[in-house]
């Protein structure tokens, strides 16, 4: 069971909501640096995916991300970069600009079973008519996490399969589409605090299935808890949608009531203990899924192709990551900090999945 201490913070999304410390505007200099740093791949004739930090030099601004790598591990665990010039760029050099940042905050890794690195999170049904990259619904599974996310609907509080996320904010929509986060370790000191018999089993193992995220992996599953603390740092891994899928599955064993209501006090203190925040053009999100949950309200896009909501999305390993416990090998590749780890493995010679 975890131990009363850990090294990380605790906040209220109230807290979060009446402060600005956590949003930090660009500075002139800093989008200068970019704009060069672009101009020196189109020189080159270079472009994403194909180059690393030191083809993207970043003299200043490089030490500013390094700052936020230090407070997404160390302090809250959320930061926004204010004020990226998004509408400047076409589509394929907006993701050269953002890969260039990944590179300096960690080794990018992969994010579906089919190379995907960075993610177009937008309304995949009313854009193309259906989900791509893989079906969105399983006859046993249901339906999969990554066609909830590729649609207009609400997303529940959940970490992603990554140390750090970061979205890119290119348009917004018309209605809705509210960013909430909420701090995954007040979540567990509430639980402790308010039920101490579901904060044990919430530290205990609940199978979750693969959702046939990885290549081969339709029907794999793992058990790991909620809530976990291992070398004085706190951990969490939770979607509720994999949990659900798995107890589908004839061979995993089931929930107690228990259980179930251990996750049912999880989700409203997640919402009681929230901040919802709009996420303009030009926001860049970063979030540690190790001590922040994150979800999304239903929204409603402008008409037109080109008018969606549309965010960009990078999965990171950063090069500060805390170490994880032993068990969590089986979802993570390897526990090791500052590892390259997560993301969804590759078939070929890439086993944990990721770009460095």
């Amino acid at each position: 069971m975890m131990g009363a201490a850990t090294t990380t913070p605790a906040w209220l999304g109230a807290d979060l909501a009446a402060s600005t410390d956590w949003i930090r505007p660009l500075a002139p200099s800093a989008i200068a640096e970019c704009e060069a740093a672009l101009a020196g791949l189109r020189r080159r004739g270079r472009s994403w995916p194909d180059f690393g930090r030191e083809d993207f030099p970043l003299p200043t601004f490089g030490r500013d991300l390094e700052a936020v790598l230090d407070e997404l591990e160390t302090g809250r665990g959320v930061v926004l970069l204010r004020g990226f010039p998004v509408e400047r760029y076409p589509a394929d050099e907006l993701k050269s600009l953002y890969w260039g940042i990944g590179t300096h905050l960690g080794h990018i890794r992969y994010q579906n079973a089919r190379g995907e690195l960075i993610g177009e999170v937008r309304d995949e049904i009313a854009r193309y008519g259906e989900v791509r990259e893989g079906p969105a619904v399983d006859a046993v599974l249901g339906r999969s996490s990554r066609s909830k996310a590729r649609s207009s609907g609400p997303l529940r509080f959940h970490t992603d399969r990554c140390d750090v996320v970061s979205l890119l904010c290119v348009r917004a929509a018309r209605a809705g589409g509210l960013s909430k986060v909420v701090s995954a370790v007040s979540v567990a000191e509430a639980i402790r605090a308010r039920r101490p018999d579901l904060h044990a089993l919430l530290c205990a193992d609940y199978w979750r299935s693969r959702q046939g995220e990885e290549a081969g992996g339709e029907r794999q599953v793992y058990a790991l808890p909620v809530f976990a603390e291992h070398a004085g740092k706190f951990t969490t891994q939770y979607s509720r949608t994999f949990v659900e899928a798995a107890q589908k599955l004839p061979d995993v064993p089931r929930m107690s009531a228990a259980q179930d209501e251990a996750l049912d006090l999880h989700a409203a203190l997640c919402e009681e203990l929230s901040c919802a925040m709009e996420l303009r053009p030009g926001d860049l999100q970063l979030l540690n899924n190790h001590v922040v949950y994150h979800a999304r309200t239903a929204y409603e896009d402008v008409p037109g192709p080109e008018n969606d909501r549309l965010l960009l999305r990078l999965w990171l390993a950063p090069r500060n990551s805390r170490p994880l416990p032993p068990a969590f090998e089986v979802l993570w590749g390897t526990t090791a900090p500052g590892a390259p780890r997560g993301g969804i493995a590759q078939r070929g010679p890439s086993p944990q999945g990721g770009h460095t």
